[in-house]
């Protein structure tokens, strides 16, 4: 039964190759030709001798994700709604800047983590991405996107699922990416892993692979945050703050912390106090984003005064606060929208 190639990292198709009698070198020249020059059949390798292309053709397949549909935000963002070999789907969401484009992609098929503002996760979590899922939202983005839009230099992994839940796809996944060789080449600066909090997996992160770290912390006091997010009651804010202080952050980076701004919840000028005193002696940036309404939540987006009230304190006490408006917001593409399971067209 044939497998995809791309749920093989170099170092396993290494490995399989020499299994098979063959150099492991060759799977560099593979990768090359999958992700640099995006090729789609094992014929076209024209380096590669016509013995491997054919044991390759009978051992792997190297299909593109099926599009299912996209929609498009008057803001320019485009929902790509992908389905899988088994029938399940997921959405990735391209969002274009003045001079380059970023891509938010999906780890896993819905979410486990429950977090009480999230509509992604209202619908249970399936299952993990094989890495060839992960990899795939980028290569087939890259491969369908107009030659007139912004270069997409920036990844966040920060669509369906808990990243640091599905690590070892993940991180085999970064490694591809960010390789300037044969991968997909980005660096790794422009690289951000977005979690919840799972603390041991945050410092296994720093010493397995660089990049952009973002935390989706949301409360600064445990009985907020055990409200908002299931996951604080296995690791609690001083856990999670420890780890983060731990992680291998490399220099002039910083951790960005996700706060999403909840009236009544946690806009207060009380817990922006807190906040400061949480992430004192981070090297930290705080990104405020004010609550994505919808038809199915209690939660309401505070209003701009209070906004800005909450970020005030904060830039007052010397901390670097931005507030972010999500986008997409029209096509139910924001923050903590992505669903799968919805039609796109609707």
């Amino acid at each position: 039964m044939k497998t995809d190639i791309k749920n093989y990292s170099m170092k396993s198709l290494g490995l399989w190759l020499e299994s098979e009698g063959i150099r492991a070198y060759r799977a560099i020249q593979i990768f090359n030709w999958i992700y640099r020059k995006q090729a789609d059949d094992f014929a076209s390798m024209s380096d590669l001798s016509k013995e491997l292309r054919q044991v390759l053709e009978a051992h792997f397949f190297n299909d593109r994700l099926r599009l299912e549909t996209t929609a498009i935000s008057q803001d320019g963002s485009v929902k790509y709604l992908f389905r899988l070999a088994d029938g399940h789907t997921i959405e990735s969401v391209l969002m274009p800047e003045k001079d380059h484009s970023t891509l938010c992609i999906s780890s896993q098929v819905g979410c486990a983590q429950g977090c009480a503002f999230c509509l992604t996760g209202a619908g249970g979590f399936v299952r993990n991405l094989t890495l060839g899922e992960i990899l795939s939202q980028v290569r087939d983005i890259q491969w369908r996107m107009d030659r007139e839009a912004p270069r997409l230099s920036n990844i966040v992994m920060m669509g369906m699922g808990e990243p640091l839940a599905n690590y070892a796809a993940v991180v085999q996944a970064i490694e591809v990416l960010t390789n300037a060789r044969c991968g997909l080449g980005f660096s790794t600066r422009k690289v951000t892993l977005s979690t919840v909090g799972l603390a041991p997996r945050i410092l296994q992160l720093g010493q397995d692979v660089m990049v952009n770290l973002a935390v989706s912390l949301n409360a600064a006091d445990d009985e907020i945050r055990n409200r908002l997010m299931p996951i604080n009651r296995t690791y609690p804010l001083d856990v999670l703050m420890s780890a983060c202080r731990d992680y291998a952050l490399p220099k002039r980076r910083r951790i960005t912390f996700e706060y999403i701004l909840m009236e009544g919840v946690n806009d207060a000028v009380s817990d922006a106090l807190r906040l400061v005193k949480l992430l004192h002696g981070i090297r930290a940036k705080v990104n405020l984003i004010p609550y994505n309404e919808h038809e199915k939540s209690a939660f309401r987006r505070p209003s701009l005064p209070a906004i800005e009230r909450f970020q005030s304190v904060l830039m007052d006490k010397g901390m670097t606060a931005i507030i972010r408006n999500s986008k997409g917001q029209d096509i139910g593409a924001a923050c903590g929208q992505l669903r799968a399971d919805r039609d796109l067209a609707g």
